[in-house]
């Protein structure tokens, strides 16, 4: 029976650190990545020379591309891989240095993430795969359909989606990293151009440039370098699936729901005793489906809990605190990596103007393409 990484011994999250997203610009991602490292290493006050391991997410910049960023913190001889999962390249490198920790392989592990939009694919082509539409369904037309499909089953209008991007942009104008910090009404989402269907601009994200770093360490770590143990936050659970088949059912919400379910039980908790959750909202309509999906609310009762406040900070659970993939934007490889950072910073009651009242539990979610899912739930003491 395989086990778990509550099975395993305690990892924490000690340090995070981000460059703020932005539009791509000229900046070399070695600045980035290594911008984030250094934020990092301050915030948990802890020496490059003392992490041992390394895992970098990226899915658009370059191959080999670690050992140029990691020199210029110094050639320590440091464990490093890279990890690309499409959406989840940065969740999977967190999952990747939690496990290294818990397992003993390492006392001190940090997981980056970095992209510049260089060189975005999908490997259809090159697995000779052929389909009716020759790949003109894009990302930000499946998703439209989506909210074709949740209006038709649950009613609704498409001022509803729109609300989603009106909150998270209300939250992103409180982030100082995020690439989009300008709150927006209701009738400037809604404002053309469509991009497909009811999705507007302001309901699909940016994807521009960035990166987030987050330094995980065991009980072991935390006493011999002397850091701060009240501010370290606990992995309770690193969850990963890829798609079955699924009967007529949307395989990104039913994704969802198994790994999330997987997820709280490895950790213990309830979709209840959730404070704060970071998810995967590269459209609006995906916040609607991932939040029934988890379990925040019944099927078919997110525009009416989001109507009501519930999901605000402030209400019953902060969703997307840091103005999600909407605001905070996706630059793909920091992503995941950046969501550690938001759940970590709300848990540690350090968030200021965007902080979630008595935030303990939180849950970190990314889709990389539909194909995989990762869900990790974090917890301070």
């Amino acid at each position: 029976m395989s086990r778990t990484l509550a099975d395993l011994r305690p990892v924490h999250v000690v340090g995070v650190g981000l460059h703020p997203y932005q539009r791509p610009s000229d900046a070399p991602y070695t600045r980035l990545g290594a911008h984030a490292v250094r934020a990092a290493l301050a915030d948990a006050r802890l020496a490059w020379r003392h992490v041992e391991s390394a895992y970098t997410g990226t899915a658009t910049t370059s191959m080999g591309m670690s050992r140029l960023m990691y020199r210029h913190l110094g050639a320590t001889g440091i464990r490093m891989a890279q990890v690309e999962n499409a959406s989840a390249s940065g969740s999977t490198a967190f999952r990747q240095a939690c496990v290294e920790v818990a397992s003993g392989l390492a006392d001190v592990a940090i997981a980056v993430g970095v992209d510049k939009p260089l060189s975005l694919t999908f490997p259809q082509r090159a697995a000779g795969l052929h389909d009716l539409v020759d790949g003109r369904v894009a990302p930000f037309t499946h998703f439209a359909l989506l909210a074709e499909r949740y209006l038709h089953d649950h009613g609704g209008t498409p001022e509803q989606f729109a609300a989603v991007a009106v909150k998270n942009s209300r939250n992103g104008a409180l982030n100082p990293n995020a690439q989009r910090r300008r709150p927006r009404t209701l009738d400037e989402v809604l404002a053309p151009p469509r991009i497909s269907g009811v999705l507007t601009r302001l309901q699909c994200c940016p994807i521009g440039e960035g990166a987030a770093a987050v330094i995980v360490a065991s009980d072991d770590a935390i006493a011999r370098h002397g850091l701060d143990r009240g501010r370290a936050v606990t992995v309770l659970a690193s969850a990963t699936r890829s798609e079955r088949v699924y009967d007529g059912e949307n395989f990104d919400a039913a994704l969802t729901r198994e790994t999330t379910g997987q997820a709280l039980a490895e950790a213990r908790v309830t979709a209840a005793d959730l404070d704060v959750v970071e998810l995967h909202d590269a459209f609006t309509v995906e916040e609607l489906l991932y939040v029934e999906a988890m379990g925040l609310c019944p099927p078919g009762r997110a525009a009416a809990a989001l109507a009501a406040g519930e999901f605000d900070i402030g209400g019953r659970v902060a969703v997307s605190p840091s103005g999600g993939l909407l605001s905070m934007g996706h630059p793909v490889g920091p992503t995941g990596v950046g969501q550690i950072a938001e759940l970590t910073t709300q848990l540690r009651g350090e968030a200021r103007d965007r902080q979630h009242p008595g935030a303990r539990t939180g849950l970190a979610h990314m889709v990389g393409i539909g194909a995989v899912c990762v869900v990790h739930v974090l917890q301070r003491a």
